[in-house]
């Protein structure tokens, strides 16, 4: 039985950005309710929203009685109960390719770099714009230079041939933030070419943080 898919987002959150894309990729209607992560201290704080997610985190996936939080979890559960379109292959040792190029990207890279460890930087320990901006761009570089070397296994395609899936949904939200931290990308060129046919796709642009409801 189906139900309406409800995902608690926030348009710059990378992790949100993941969902959306997966979501679109599998073709699924959901509806959005923001949280806003910096208004009112972090609208993500609030009791009434810990009462649906402790980790006070976003995102959270609803469907019907279902409440699933962490993005890549979420990817998971989408690909059990929704399996048609595909996001990861069908052969194990593929599967389990693509899923640590995306856990690297969820798990070593996103949470060195994301908004509660960068406002920790300047608030607690007063560091610097300028140095904010260096260990970001250090982070970013020493992760990017291992997913470019990972991506070699697709020589050349995206992670299910022609079609993009699980791993693209973590690795455009990444590059995504990249720019925004004026990183030089141009030792990534695998990176580069598959963030390209990715954002040239309607599932792409339809999650892109600009043409969210609550975009500022």
């Amino acid at each position: 039985m189906s139900h309406e898919l409800t995902l608690y987002s926030y348009w710059r959150s990378s992790a949100a950005y993941r969902v959306r894309i997966a979501l679109n990729l599998k073709g699924l209607g959901y509806r959005q309710l923001p949280v806003h992560l910096v208004r009112d201290g972090g609208q993500q704080l609030s009791p009434e929203y810990q009462t649906l997610n402790p980790q006070a985190l976003l995102p959270l996936l609803v469907d019907g009685d279902v409440r699933i939080a962490q993005s890549l979890a979420i990817l998971e559960y989408l690909e059990e109960v929704y399996p048609v379109p595909a996001l990861l292959p069908a052969e194990p040792a593929a599967r389990a390719q693509v899923r640590a190029l995306a856990l690297h990207i969820a798990c070593e890279m996103h949470p060195l770099n994301n908004l509660r460890v960068l406002r920790y930087l300047s608030g607690e320990l007063d560091v610097s714009d300028e140095q904010k901006t260096a260990w970001y761009q250090h982070w970013l570089h020493t992760g990017f230079k291992a997913v470019e070397a990972g991506l070699a296994v697709f020589d050349g395609k995206l992670s299910l041939g022609q079609r993009p899936g699980f791993f693209e949904a973590c690795l455009i939200p990444q590059v995504y933030n990249a720019r925004r931290f004026n990183c030089d990308l141009d030792a990534y060129p695998r990176i580069l070419a598959m963030t390209a046919r990715c954002e040239a796709l309607d599932a792409f642009k339809q999650a892109a943080p600009e043409v969210q409801p609550d975009a500022e």
